[in-house]
């Protein structure tokens, strides 16, 4: 239900923009996908009130919207509706809509009751930050998204291809990172992020050119708030595909679009503050390598990181994006300013001493990447575990891959793991490896042109 602050919002929105006609109401699956409903401007008021209704099946939908009956959400269970509320602050308007008369509206599912969903992501994000809440501590969350920009007309193979510049109407066809050149060239459609931005108050920090043939990133200011940072996140990356199509483009945050070339990542920060509002990774004498708690939050991160990685690498093609050399972890390593590692302690202010997860591809769930995340950092500091050895110079070097990089692999580590099934509740641990799995076997009956080519007429 919505309480009056939340209406009086929507009311308010409402009167300051006349010109909405519609609203879309999102929520997000287990897989990041945006779900909802579009309802006219005069049903707004009383969709708030009375709440809305949808089956608790959307989190049991694969990437493609088919429901895995195997998740207990479907047919097994009546299928029956649940009651989605609205999120505070993210009744925004769209800009990129073709008549500039479309808003939109977080919402998040609870039981009849009122209590939270066990299989919303948002509401699975709220249970762990809760325990937080009882040791007195509070995530600080800044988020990093890689997306590739590729023409609307696929190749002659039908494969995706980089975009024509609109300066110049050459493919892309070189890394270029950091390249000012591109930044320029794409100018119109990244001003435009930036103007979509200030208009859903997603607080937008830098944009550049990623290494890779019109490959761009676009990262998010720190919240100390982290259900918001990940409300921001989902926004940010339909506000981010929403711009390209009105640019002629697609955006796409698949972690893996091009075999050659790197893959699509989410970096995501985190740092603790205590009840007095002091970083607690940080200390007195500005440690490279930070407080204790600090170690231990890395080692808890560590040591999860292979059951993790079913979060981290939710689908087929995420597993693709795990080849040496192209800044993608595959060890469980740690490290002082040192883009080689798993888990990168960024140089800068000691007070700001903070994590870089750098393993995620930018096709994770947000809610359930920053929730694992937590769930690694609680386990490290509750057990006061001690990390390896941080490695200085290149980590691909010296330590041998041992994550698991293989979507079977995975998902057996993260069906195996006490300390998942404890902070994300059995129930959530059972519906999203009942729906991975499901995908996954969907995925090993098809077959590849790779295969085609390589077998059809050799054997």
């Amino acid at each position: 239900m919505c309480d009056s602050d939340r209406l009086q919002e929507a009311q308010d929105f409402l009167a300051q923009h006349p010109e909405v006609q519609s609203v879309d109401l999102l929520i997000s699956d287990l897989n990041g996908v945006l779900r909802g409903k579009r309802v006219p401007r005069d049903n707004v008021i009383g969709v708030l009130n009375a709440g809305m209704r949808l089956p608790a099946s959307v989190f049991a939908l694969d990437v493609c919207g088919n429901t895995i009956e195997e998740t207990g959400l479907g047919l097994a269970s009546g299928d029956g509706d649940r009651t989605c509320s609205p999120v505070a602050g993210t009744l925004v308007t769209t800009p990129w809509a073709k008549h500039g008369n479309q808003a939109q509206m977080l919402m998040t599912m609870e039981e009849d009751d009122g209590t939270p969903f066990a299989c919303d992501p948002r509401q699975l994000l709220k249970r762990l930050l809760s325990r937080f809440s009882a040791m007195a501590l509070t995530p600080v969350i800044a988020v990093e998204l890689e997306f590739y920009l590729i023409d609307r007309e696929r190749d002659s193979v039908g494969a995706p291809q980089p975009p024509r510049s609109p300066a110049t109407g050459e493919r892309a066809s070189q890394s270029q990172l950091y390249s000012v050149i591109e930044l320029d060239e794409y100018a119109d459609f990244l001003e435009d992020i930036t103007l979509a931005a200030q208009a859903q108050r997603l607080p937008i920090d830098t944009a550049l050119k990623e290494c890779a043939p019109g490959q761009f990133e676009v990262n998010l200011l720190h919240h100390a708030d982290a259900l918001r940072a990940c409300d921001e996140a989902v926004m940010l990356k339909r506000l981010i595909k929403g711009v390209a199509i009105r640019h002629g483009f697609e955006a796409t945050f698949m972690a893996k679009p091009y075999s050659q070339e790197a893959g699509n990542g989410t970096h995501v920060h985190i740092s603790l503050l205590d009840a007095a509002g002091d970083n607690v990774f940080a200390t007195a004498d500005g440690g490279e390598l930070g407080s204790p708690r600090l170690q231990q939050a890395i080692a808890g991160l560590a040591e999860l990181m292979p059951a993790s990685m079913a979060i981290f690498a939710p689908n087929l093609n995420s597993y693709r994006r795990f080849q040496p050399s192209l800044y993608v972890p595959m060890a469980p390593t740690w490290g002082y300013d040192n883009r080689s590692v798993a888990l990168r302690i960024p140089s800068g202010s000691p007070r700001a001493r903070r994590i870089e997860h750098r393993v995620a591809g930018a096709d994770a769930n947000p809610y359930l990447l920053v929730a694992a995340l937590l769930a690694g950092i609680e386990h490290g500091m509750a057990r006061e575990l001690t990390p390896p050895a941080p490695i200085t110079g290149n980590a691909y070097e010296q330590v041998e891959p041992s994550l698991p990089i293989s979507w079977p692999q995975a998902l057996d580590a993260w069906l195996e793991s006490e300390v998942f099934i404890d902070s994300f509740g059995e129930t959530f641990h059972q519906v999203y490896h009942a729906n991975r799995r499901a995908e996954y076997e969907l995925s090993r009956q098809a077959i590849s042109a790779l295969e085609y080519r390589w077998y059809l007429r050799n054997t």
